[in-house]
């Protein structure tokens, strides 16, 4: 053994004895051997006299590299030398008449290396300097299955490096192949394919493995051959043998399916195609697939038959001859029950698309229309289809029941897969709406009458696909009970599962019922049976806390779509949901078992909705609603007792406790109107204003928990809604609490809650604004920095975006303020000292604000403003110096300089609608300040943006007109001019 083999043996060593420096130090030995000019000599020396795998390996592997690196550098006799050393290896031939070692009788990783070193060979020389190379292989096959296999890998190793589209190609590679594949149709194909034929016709019984490689080479090659090199009487019939004798190995027999899916696959002219699959007559395999559904034999077949009629498809889709469609329809009748069967009970590839080519034969169907007996059939078979795939696997079913992680990524998966299935199932329902009835109808009653282990699946399949057709059926037609809905829906109704208690099943029966409830509305005789679906077990009593949870909701959706007709069902209504109402006066309960979404509010919602129609009578509302405010409020009071001096633990128990009775009590409100509650039956009313007493409470024991603040705004939304002007004598001290210590983000609550108030009462908020105004605006000024704030990537923290929200709520609520005939509130004593800084916020708001919405609306403030605090030119001055803020700062800066400006972009709409505004304002203060305005802005503005004197004039003349859209599509064209006289370079700020 010399050094060199030595070093190869050291690096490639896997034992874990020999350091790693010793390992770099081989390494770096072998690289200097690679670099000499006689390597490739030294290389097949090597393989000829070295037994060492990793020795011929590494040969290979240099010789492969240095072809690829080098070849265009390498003298004619290097490459005469290399080619004919590695074609003799090859063909398991001596290089010379010392030759000892037989690469061939190596390990399959060697060969492959083997291979790929002669293809490399070919990709720089085959066919202008070796032409032959295919044809002087063949006569060596007579050696025997060694050789026979090196020619398979050499095939194989061409297809995967060269030829195949399945890996990407550089445009270089694409035109090497197109070189190649045109070669050997010229020059060898056809002998090759032959020789393939006389391989596995010899060796079919006596070396199956090596038939099998031979075929799985065949396969490849189809693609891109004369197909009737193939598809011949002598090669198709051997297909067919290999596939039908039982005798033989299943290894064997799939590989000649295969090659049948790729002559069926050919691209080719649909008649031709058409003849093909005329030819082959398929019908010959049908019977297999239906032998032991997990054999590899079976998934072959299945890609067969279901690749066979995606082809019969796309001829009837392309052909336009009849009698050619006729034919392809009939052969594609012929094989539909086969490919039915294998979509509902083998596995077949994935690269298969089963939705797309039912979709694709569903829209042929239309063309159809009636449908023959033979369509509806395959229709129930589509249905059936559909019904498998998209039931759960059992295996899953304990992870799917309690919902652990398992469990939720296999609903979501199946979400997912469901989706192209659902979209099917409405196709087939447009088409066949009858059949797509009763196979749904027979589904549930099979499901229901099951009592086999999969009855879970069964059962949710057979309510999802009830449920996914309601998506294609108007609300026309369910409220008519079209079709056979008219006994879908009563026997979804009148049904009790046995497998009720699972998660997935109760949910998708819920929904299912939901979805149909509109049947109900003009079948009221259901009404029971609808309100037990949902009160017992099978709903909001179910002992699955996400059913129960889910069935709150959607009872919620019912009782507001039923109402009226619920009337006389209140009592049982009431009384089925006691024990759950009866848990919100529970001290331990709230804060233990309910979290996250479920905070009773959809019950309390749907009772609120239930007990506040004007068709209860008066006293039994009064009844109602007090036995559910009276013990939510005593709970509310004996939480607050001693609140003071409770641990942390006993607080926050507390908090969560006070947070799901107020949600509780601010859904139930819901459903009272204000004209109830204040006009028709105020004593309705007094009940909730004494409930807001009681809330109102929580905002002084507890002043600084924001979840509780939050829930008490929100409540008092509510009332505002409600009670109407009623309210008013609780809203100040209400108010004064919330402004206490509330930060940037609860701010923004708090003016969402004065904006409700402003746009519902207008003035009367007068004295109340006029009150909190100059402590709002200190809070903001302070919380807000004057400059703009930051919003570069990464700068926007949580604290900065809390005040980008407050920001943009406060100029909503100054938006309001203004538009609302309210202000006067700007210019109380109190508020004076604030008038300033908010008058050069909203300038510099108008001028750069980032959102053109804000802009607007800040431009907006100044025309109300303007209008409100400015008589007619030389009246007396209401606000002393704003005339000449807005003349001299607004009108110049917003109204000329920030258009200018290649930001202010004229194209967008939203932008247009500011420049709208802005064209409006300067109409508005020409009316209010005359000349005083016009002279300013022409003199000083003008001059400043470079307006030509002409240009001034016509904006002088439009702007005294009448027409605003004239003024405004003048006023564009100038602002336009004036940019390209000076390519954006004056920037005004």
């Amino acid at each position: 053994m010399d050094d060199l083999e030595k070093a190869i043996l050291i690096m490639f060593d896997e034992s874990g004895t020999i350091n790693e420096g010793l390992k770099e130090q081989a390494k770096n030995y072998c690289d200097e051997i690679k670099g000499k000019p006689s390597i490739c000599s030294l290389c097949i020396e090597k393989l000829c006299f070295s037994n060492l795998v990793q020795v011929q390996f590494w040969c290979l592997q240099t010789i492969h590299e240095v072809i690829r690196a080098r070849y265009s550098l390498m003298s004619p006799d290097e490459k005469y030398f290399i080619r004919k050393s590695v074609f003799a290896i090859a063909c398991f031939e001596g290089v010379d008449d010392n030759n000892v070692v037989r690469v061939l009788e190596g390990p399959a990783f060697i060969k492959n290396k083997l291979a790929q070193v002669l293809v490399t060979l070919i990709y720089f020389e085959y066919p202008l300097i070796c032409s032959s190379v295919f044809v002087d292989f063949l006569p060596h096959l007579s050696k025997g299955a060694i050789v026979i296999d090196m020619f398979c890998r050499i095939l194989n190793a061409l297809d995967d490096e060269l030829i195949s589209l399945d890996y990407p190609r550089t445009p270089e590679e694409y035109s090497v192949a197109a070189r190649v594949k045109d070669a050997m149709r010229q020059q060898c194909v056809a002998q090759i394919v032959r020789a393939w034929y006389d391989i596995v016709s010899m060796y079919k019984n006596s070396d199956q493995e090596l038939c099998t490689s031979v075929l799985d080479s065949t396969r490849r090659y189809i693609s891109w051959i004369d197909i009737g090199l193939v598809a011949n009487d002598a090669f198709i019939p051997l297909l067919f043998d290999l596939i039908l004798v039982d005798g033989l190995s299943e290894q064997l027999r799939g590989a000649a399916v295969r090659c049948l899916l790729a002559v069926v696959s050919k691209r080719m002219e649909s008649q031709s195609k058409l003849s093909l699959l005329q030819s082959l007559q398929i019908s010959r395999v049908f019977g297999l697939v239906t032998e032991d559904g997990d054999s590899e034999l079976v998934s072959d077949v299945a890609e067969l038959l279901t690749g066979y009629a995606v082809e019969l498809l796309e001829c009837f889709k392309r052909i336009n001859s009849e009698d050619a469609k006729g034919a392809s329809m009939e052969l594609l009748n012929e094989v539909l029950p086969s490919v039915f069967y294998v979509m509902k009970n083998c596995e077949v590839d994935s690269t298969f698309n089963i939705v797309q080519f039912l979709s694709g034969y569903v829209a042929t169907m239309k063309m159809l229309s009636p449908l023959r007996e033979k369509q509806i059939f395959h229709v129930g078979q589509i249905l059936e289809v559909i019904c498998v795939l998209i039931r759960y696997d059992p295996v899953y079913r304990n992870n799917l029941d309690i919902f652990d992680k398992i469990g939720k990524e296999e609903e979501d998966r199946m979400v997912e897969y469901r989706k192209d299935l659902f979209v099917l199932l409405r196709n087939v329902g447009r088409v066949a709406p009858d059949v797509t009835h009763l196979f749904i109808r027979n589904s549930l009653a099979s499901a229901v009458a099951s009592s086999s282990e999969s009855n879970v699946e069964e059962m949710e399949a057979a309510l999802s696909l009830l449920y996914a057709l309601g998506e294609s059926i108007s609300d026309e037609a369910i409220r008519t009970g079209s079709g056979l809905l008219s006994e879908l829906v009563p026997m979804l109704l009148s049904t009790r599962f046995p497998c009720h208690s699972n998660r997935l099943v109760a949910l998708v029966y819920l929904e299912t019922v939901t979805r149909y409830i509109k049947f109900v509305q003009d079948n009221t005789q259901y009404i029971p049976m609808v309100l037990a679906a949902f009160l017992d077990e099978r709903g909001i009593h179910h002992p699955n806390i996400n059913v129960s949870r889910r069935a709150s909701y959607l009872f919620m959706r019912v009782v507001k779509l039923l109402k009226v007709k619920l009337v006389p069902f209140i009592e049982t209504i009431l009384q089925s949901l006691q024990d759950i109402v009866a848990r919100f006066t529970r001290m331990d309960y709230t804060s233990k078992v309910l979290s996250g979404s479920e905070d009773g509010s959809h019950i309390f919602e749907a009772i609120g909705i239930l007990i506040g129609m004007e068709e209860v009578p008066l006293e039994k509302q009064s009844d109602y609603l007090s036995s559910l405010l009276r013990p939510l409020c005593q709970q509310v009071e004996q939480l607050l007792i001693n609140a003071k001096v409770l641990t942390p633990e006993a607080t926050d128990a507390k908090v969560v406790t006070l947070q799901q009775i107020i949600m509780a009590i601010n859904a139930l409100s819901k459903g009272f109107s204000e004209r109830l509650a204040t006009a028709s039956r105020p004593a309705i009313g007094l009940m909730f204003k004494q409930t807001l007493d009681v809330l109102l409470q929580v905002l002084v024991v507890f002043p600084k928990i924001e979840p509780l603040r939050s829930k008490v705004t929100s409540f008092i939304h509510r009332m505002v809604d409600t009670l109407g002007s009623s309210v008013f004598p609780y809203l100040p001290n209400a108010l004064a609490q919330l402004l206490a210590d509330s930060e940037p983000k609860e701010m923004v609550g708090f003016l969402v809650l004065l904006n409700q108030l402003i746009c519902k009462f207008n003035t009367s908020v007068h004295n109340i604004l006029e009150e909190l105004f100059p402590a709002i605006s200190g809070r903001i000024f302070n919380s807000i920095p004057r400059d703009a704030l930051p919003s570069g990537p990464g700068t926007v923290t949580e604290e900065i975006r809390e005040l980008q929200e407050l920001q943009r709520t406060f100029y909503t609520f100054l938006h309001v303020i203004a538009t609302h005939d309210l202000s006067s509130v700007f210019l109380s004593p109190r508020s004076r000292a604030y008038l300033d800084p908010m008058m050069q916020l909203l300038l510099n708001t108008s001028c750069n604000h980032k959102d053109i919405i804000v802009r607007k609306a800040c431009v907006q403030i100044f025309i109300r403003l303007i209008k409100d605090w400015c008589a007619r030119p030389y009246g007396e001055e209401k606000v002393p110096g704003f005339q000449s803020f807005v003349i001299e700062a607004f009108a110049t800066n917003c109204c000329l300089y920030s258009v200018l400006d290649r930001s202010f972009e004229l194209h967008d709409a939203n932008t247009l609608v500011l420049f709208g505004e802005i064209v409006l304002a300067q109409k508005v203060m020409y009316e209010k300040f005359g000349d005083d305005f016009l002279v300013y802005f022409v003199s000083k503005g003008f001059p400043a943006a470079h307006c030509p004197q002409d240009l001034t004039e016509q904006y002088r003349q439009k702007l005294q007109g009448t027409d605003i859209k004239a003024l405004k599509s003048f006023y564009q064209s100038l602002i336009e001019n004036l940019r390209l006289q000076h390519n954006g370079s004056l920037v005004f700020r």
